[in-house]
Parts: C-alpha cells; structure tokens; sequence
C-alpha cells in the first residue's frame, strides 16, 4: 500500500494533474483556516473569564476595557514585568500598559518599523500603509525599538535575554497584524516564555494572519495555554501561558 502511494505522488509530479486546482487554492487555504478558527473560538466561549459575543458593532476602544479587566483579575498593577509590543503604531496600547504597571523595575519595549506595513495586509492594507511617527515617550521604563522585527529582534533577545528571563511575568502584545511578524516574533520568544506569562493578540480572528500564526506556533512548539478574554467578536484576544 505505501508503494502504491509513493508511485501516485511520483504520477502526479510529473503530470502536474493537480494543477488544475491551483487558481481555487488561495480561497480554499482561506476557507480551510476560517473555519479552523470558527471551531477553535467555539471551545474557547466555555471558558472565557470576558466574552463579548455576539455584538452588531464592533468598539476598538473596548480592548482597553479588556486590558484592564486582566491586570485587575490577575493583579498584575505591582507586579516586575517586561512588556514586549509588535506593533506600536501611534502608540495608544504602549502608553496605556505604562500606565496599568506601576512596578519601577518594570521594562517597556515596543517593536515597529514605524515606516508602515513591510507587505501588503489582506486586500484593503498595502505595503507601506500605516505609517507613524515615532511617539513620544515620557517614561523613563520604556523604549522604542526601531525596525523590522527580522532584522531588530535577535540582537535585543542577545542584549536583554537576562532581563526577560528574571522578570516576574512576561506580557507580549501582538498588534503588527500580519503573519509574518507574528510567526517570527512568537518562534524567538518561545525559548523565554514561562507558565503564566500573557498574550495578547490585537487582531486574533483575521484568520491568515495572526491567527494562523498563534495555530501552529502552539502545535508546532508543543505550547499549552488558556484562554483568557475575548472582546469585539474575538478581533481581540488574551491567552495565558501554562
């Protein structure tokens, strides 16, 4: 039988006869991961501590209720933690972590190229598009890192792994929308991730990116986890370590 397979695989190489479905593969791929998010989302209403499905309307600003809903439960206020941002933007998250953490010793990074998307995002988001200034900072715990995150990630883990690693707790933001940055980012912090450090995702349900990305990180680095929160139909999403 597995001989019978090898030489079907052989046959279809060399008469390209799948071809025929490769203009279709791009929806099916897009098919095939909604639904694995529409089946993963429906486990996690079980047991969310904060879901606010189903809403007509969508807030973003609710996630800043979101945000404050797991510092409260998880009294996270006085807590050392390091807090890693993929995606500053203008900077409205960063500065709204500043000031849930009140701990001096505390560490504030965030991530971005601040020159926009480095690749298109979806069919409405183009190379380029999203582009800020850098904010200002008036905190002397944190810091902007500058960059793509391929290119800037590696030698700040070289440079603050220490600091990550004797944190109380590690709270990792996911805002840079696409799944290159998301799988990238994920893969390097695996190695300094620890049972109850926080995950925050800005746009979970988009289901190419960071969803797909979130999916085989965890199966791939065998992670266990729980969801946490979901608000705004699950677009944004908490998850802890475990």
């Amino acid at each position: 039988m597995f001989g019978l397979v090898k030489i079907l695989k052989d046959f279809l190489i060399l008469s390209r006869l799948t071809y025929i479905f490769y203009p279709f593969a791009k929806l099916m791929n897009y098919i095939y991961y909604w639904n694995l998010m529409v089946l993963k989302v429906s486990e996690y209403k079980k047991v969310l501590l904060k879901n606010d499905f189903y809403r007509l309307i969508r807030n973003y600003d609710d996630r800043e209720g979101m945000f404050d809903f797991v510092f409260n439960e998880f009294n996270l206020s006085t807590k050392k933690v390091v807090y890693l941002e993929f995606g500053v933007a203008g900077g409205n998250s960063f500065n709204k972590f500043l000031t849930l953490n009140s701990n001096p010793t505390s560490r504030f990074y965030g991530f971005d190229t601040f020159e926009g998307l480095p690749e298109n995002w979806g069919s409405f988001f183009k190379k380029g598009d999203m582009s800020y200034n850098v904010p200002e900072l008036k905190d002397n715990r944190a810091k902007y890192i500058k960059g793509l995150f391929q290119d800037s990630l590696v030698p700040f883990l070289n440079d603050k792994g220490q600091e990550l690693t004797s944190a109380d707790l590690r709270i990792i933001h996911l805002d840079a929308d696409l799944y290159s940055a998301t799988i990238f980012s994920l893969s390097l912090l695996y190695p300094y991730l620890k049972k109850g450090d926080i995950l925050f995702f800005d746009e979970y349900s988009v289901p190419m990116h960071e969803f797909k990305a979130f999916k085989e990180f965890t199966e791939n680095f065998y992670v266990k986890y729980k969801p946490l929160t979901a608000v705004n139909n699950y677009y944004q999403m908490s998850f802890m370590i475990e």
